[in-house]
């Protein structure tokens, strides 16, 4: 049998961290996207008999190739075929919690699973410095008796060391960033909860002590849901009377072919979902109860091209500046100006616009790393500027602007160093060590998104500024690309 040891310096009180590993999202944010999914978070936290489920891909290379391609053909497939299981080229993890001593360790051991064996337990020691931690991830796994063999042993380790190295950092980032917002703990409700962004704000908020309600679709089978249907516009009002804030992250996937019929999705689901909320919150206002609505947003807003004519280096866009007129821009405009009711009514409302968010389970990243890992990757076009985030620095600046009072308004959801499409496709080729040199042509994208969908959003040229989320208080955990990536795909 092989043991793995992982150790951890955190600069914070024992009873602090491991308090935060008893709350809900903590296994959804230690899950790295390069490594799989949490198909099941865990029944009863940490305690004793609690189960949680994973569904894990291949080691290594093959692994991102065979995870990333299916997501990017499930994104292309219809929802009643999207979720089959025969989409999802990963094994099932089943997970039950063995042993807990409370504030020292607890352990887990893989029910059921790929592996031969599992046992991971984690220690919690008072550091050497006043206030500080110490903490031990000990495994002790066996290889099933067909792979057991030096090499695979090796290879094995150095995933461990992947897995476990992303762990570390997110654990200290977001005892970081709750350190940064620790106001008394709110209960939040949340739209899209199941979402690419959803899912992350969830778990980053509930790691933080606050009580996350989700807004659902059909009848509530759990304490933590909330009725709603935008189509029908029926909202349990009383549920949601007690929440302090709302975020909502709703709305028809973007990401397909601009047909009429996809577009009217697009924009309808944005405007009923989000002025059903803004409503909803207008009348709860005369309890008075200081609410919250932070709603997405898209950096769309400004149009695809708002500075044609301006030269190889537009200006940074900000806030205050005009939307544009094409269609993304008028979908985004009309969707900030759906909260109007509820900022009239006294609400404090966000209109996060949202860049193109990284991650290997979704979005661009996903859809690009086929091409890259199989060493055909390049640039969509070369000098347009791609105002790209990270998607902890997105679930970040969600959770900042639903828990910092001070902001309001329009806040653009960027990293602070846009990039040429030239200079994306060079970095992440060095961070996955393939070549970029192949020019993806324009045809391409004019395939899957028709002329109009990749005119606004695999060619636009938007160069957005972050001066303002970050004025504001919001630390970014990754402000340059390279980092991102690095951090993203384990690399």
């Amino acid at each position: 049998m092989a043991v793995f040891h992982c150790t951890t310096s955190i600069p914070l009180p024992r009873e602090e961290v491991f308090d935060w590993f008893t709350r809900p999202g903590a296994l959804v944010r230690l899950t790295p996207s390069f490594f799989g999914a949490v198909l099941a978070e865990p029944s009863n936290g940490i305690n004793v008999g609690s189960t949680a489920a994973m569904g894990v891909g291949a080691p290594g290379g093959m692994g991102m190739w065979l995870g990333s391609a299916a997501g990017s053909v499930r994104g292309m497939l219809p929802t009643a075929l999207a979720g089959k299981r025969w989409t999802k080229p990963e094994l099932r993890w089943d997970a039950l919690h063995t042993v807990l001593v409370p504030g020292s360790s607890f352990t887990d051991v893989m029910d059921k699973g790929p592996l031969a064996s599992w046992t991971h337990t984690h220690k919690f020691s008072d550091g050497p410095e006043p206030g500080s931690t110490v903490m031990v991830d000990e495994v002790h796994y066996e290889l099933p008796a067909l792979a057991r063999s030096q090499w695979a042993y090796k290879r094995m380790n150095a995933e461990l060391e992947r897995m476990f190295a992303f762990r570390g950092r997110q654990l200290l980032a977001d005892l970081s960033f709750h350190h940064e917002h620790s106001a008394g703990p709110l209960t939040i409700a949340v739209s899209g909860a199941s979402g690419l962004i959803g899912r992350q704000v969830c778990a980053l908020l509930g790691g933080g002590g606050h009580t996350v309600l989700k807004l659902v679709r059909r009848a509530p089978q759990a304490a933590d849901e909330i009725f709603w249907d935008p189509d029908a516009g029926l909202l349990d009002s009383a549920a949601l009377a007690q929440c302090q804030a709302v975020v909502h992250l709703a709305g028809h996937p973007i990401g397909g072919r601009f047909t009429d019929a996809n577009k009217e999705a697009i924009h309808q689901s944005r405007i009923r979902g989000t002025g059903l909320l803004a409503r909803a919150l207008a009348e709860l206002a005369s309890d008075g109860v200081q609410r919250t609505l932070v709603s997405g947003s898209a950096v769309g807003y400004y149009g695809a091209h708002p500075e044609a004519g301006a030269g190889a280096t537009p200006r940074p866009l900000v806030e205050r500046d005009p939307a544009g007129t094409d269609f993304l821009a008028t979908v985004c405009r009309d969707w900030e100006a759906a909260c109007d009711p509820a900022a009239q009514a006294g609400v404090r409302v966000v209109n996060v616009r949202t860049g193109l968010v990284l991650s290997a389970a979704g979005g661009v990243l996903q859809r690009l790393l086929p091409l890259y890992l199989a060493g055909a990757g390049g640039p969509l076009g070369q000098e347009q500027f791609q105002s790209w985030v990270g998607i902890d620095d997105i679930s970040g600046i969600f959770a900042h602007a639903a828990l910092t009072d001070s902001v309001s308004g329009p806040l653009n959801g960027v990293a602070p160093h846009p990039v040429t499409a030239g200079d994306f496709a060079r970095v992440l080729g060095r961070v996955l060590n393939r070549p970029a040199g192949f020019k993806v042509p324009e045809l391409g994208p004019k395939l899957l998104l028709g002329a109009q969908g990749a005119n606004e959003l695999a060619l636009a040229n938007q160069r957005v500024s972050a001066d303002k989320v970050q004025a504001s208080g919001y630390s970014f955990r990754h402000a340059e690309l390279e980092t991102a990536l690095r951090h993203i795909l384990g690399a």
